[in-house]
């Protein structure tokens, strides 16, 4: 009974169901005409992508470009320097029908997570100083004023001299270039400043009896300001501002360290008439040894001839930013007067004569001396007063340009160097007066330089020889020839053939002999050519 009665309900609630999906589908069918069909509006969900990771779904393109760009001002506010950060951002859009959104706050949340990896070393505003082709990058202007007075201070402990940064106003960029400023500028000097000695040489030659030279400059001593008038760099200092890592700035001691020290930095000498390797060498207190190291093409020993006009490389201690500088003092010392030259045009300028032998004078002066650094460079008399004249040396010398000498041959070996050695075969001379090439038979020789022929012949022990008187008074053999090509009396010019190599004479082999003269003493050619 119970079960019928189950049975019955279960067939009233079917039937309910069918007739109330009936009833639906009819209404739907009326009511169809009434509503619109789907229209398609293009994208309307866009997915936000970060350095190809996904940071949040918006439904306004334009919105991703404007959070990134605030994510990126709020981390940049947080840091006190310079930072860089890596943003390629992609956005993907679809048109959905329903679909989840997120806060701008969850999706800058996310645009940081991601920015935060990529951030560059935290970069922070320098400056950078440029000295001719050196550059260091300091903090802060404060760092390069100080560097820069650094190098000033080296030569001026008065504190006269400062640094002053200014912009340039001749260049299409921004650039700060230093200027040393005279803060004595107008200032009244002390007495104490320019108090010069109260008893001295003139004293002295006071007691002697001799009489004071007035100069006819009014200004006594005493009116003159002492001490360094004038300072400057004399490379081009040029300034800049920028951002750059931490890591690259120097420290501000190191730089005044790296800055103001010396450096071997390579110059040049012309030689002048006059000259010897020696008074280079003290002159630019190089050793001789190390000017013929830096010279290989031009000296091969510290006996090699030098040549007027020749350059020759030195090193030149010198800091990276140099001071030039004129500095004003009092004097009363030994001085020398200026060398008097006399020009002789038929002499030739190794040659020299003196006429007149120097005695030192005395006198006291105001000195105007230029420095480069420490190197002074020239001096200036400003005011002199001659208490004991100085008598000045007077040097003739020759004007002429002396001959140069080449090699005799074209290529060779030396097998016999000049000086002692031991005898070749038993019948060579111990003592070697010239430099012998080995070269095949028949090698062309050619005059070291020009002169006239002496001699052209048999010349027993040097077999066939030739002997070339030269202009300035040397002279060259060629000997142990094959063949000669001149004779007695011509004039040959340098490079001339005059003969070919052979073995005549006292010979072990093919060989040319080559010898130098000066004064008829036999000389190592090898230091002339």
């Amino acid at each position: 009974m119970k079960n019928r009665i189950i049975k019955r309900t279960h067939k009233r609630i079917e039937l309910s169901f069918i007739f109330s999906s009936l009833i639906a589908f009819v209404a739907c069918l009326f009511f169809l005409e009434a509503i619109p069909g789907f229209e398609h509006t293009g994208d309307n969900t866009f997915y936000i992508y970060l350095n190809g990771e996904m940071v949040g779904v918006v439904d306004d393109e334009a919105k991703a470009e404007h959070l990134l760009i605030e994510t990126r001002r709020q981390i940049a506010a947080k840091s006190k320097s310079l930072i860089f950060m890596t943003d390629e951002l992609f956005v993907r859009g679809e048109e959905r029908l329903f679909g989840k959104v997120d806060s701008d706050g969850k999706v800058m949340e996310a645009m940081g997570k991601v920015l935060k990896k990529t951030v560059d070393e935290t970069m922070q505003r320098t400056c950078t100083v440029k000295i001719e082709e050196y550059m260091v990058t300091l903090k802060s202007l404060d760092d390069v004023e100080k560097l820069l007075q650094a190098a000033l201070d080296l030569y001026d402990q008065s504190g006269r001299f400062k640094v002053e940064l200014s912009n340039s106003n001749d260049r299409d960029f921004n650039v700060i270039t230093p200027k040393v400023i005279d803060t004595f500028s107008g200032e009244e000097i002390t007495e104490e400043e320019v108090k010069l000695p109260s008893v001295g040489a003139s004293e002295y030659i006071g007691t002697l009896g001799l009489t004071e030279i007035e100069d006819e400059d009014s200004k006594d001593f005493e009116d003159y300001e002492l001490g360094v008038l004038s300072m400057n760099f004399l490379e081009e200092v040029e300034i800049s501002q920028g951002y750059l890592p931490s890591s690259q700035v120097m420290d501000l001691n190191e730089a005044i360290e790296n800055v103001t020290k010396e450096q071997e930095t390579p110059g040049e000498y012309e030689i002048k008439s006059g000259d010897t390797l020696s008074g280079i060498s003290m002159a630019v207190n190089i050793p001789m040894e190390n000017l013929v190291a830096l010279n290989p093409d031009k000296l091969e020993t510290v006996n090699s001839t030098i040549h007027v006009g020749d350059i020759l490389t030195i090193t030149v201690p010198e800091p990276e930013l140099s001071v030039e500088r004129v500095e004003r003092i009092y004097v009363e010392e030994v001085y020398d007067a200026d060398v008097i030259y006399v020009d002789n045009d038929e002499w030739y300028t190794t040659q020299t004569k003196i006429l007149q032998q120097p005695s030192s004078g005395y006198r006291k002066a105001i000195l105007d001396k230029h420095f480069t650094n420490e190197k002074e460079i020239s001096r200036e008399v400003i005011k002199e007063q001659i208490l004991l004249e100085a008598v000045p040396k007077i040097v003739e010398r020759g004007t002429k340009i002396p001959p140069t000498y080449i090699k005799p041959i074209s290529g060779g070996r030396i097998s016999s160097y000049f000086g002692y050695r031991k005898s070749p075969g038993g019948i060579g001379s111990t003592y070697h007066k010239g430099v012998d090439w080995y070269v095949p038979l028949g090698t062309p020789v050619y005059a070291s330089s020009g002169g006239t022929v002496r001699s052209a012949g048999w010349g027993s022990g040097y077999g066939y020889v030739v002997y070339i008187d030269h202009p300035d008074g040397r002279q060259t053999r060629y000997a142990h020839c094959s063949k000669l090509v001149v004779s007695a009396g011509q004039y040959v010019n340098q490079g001339d053939l005059i003969a070919y190599s052979g073995s005549t004479g006292n010979s072990t082999g093919p060989h040319l002999h080559f010898e130098m003269r000066i004064n008829g003493t036999a000389v190592n050619p090898l230091d002339y050519l």
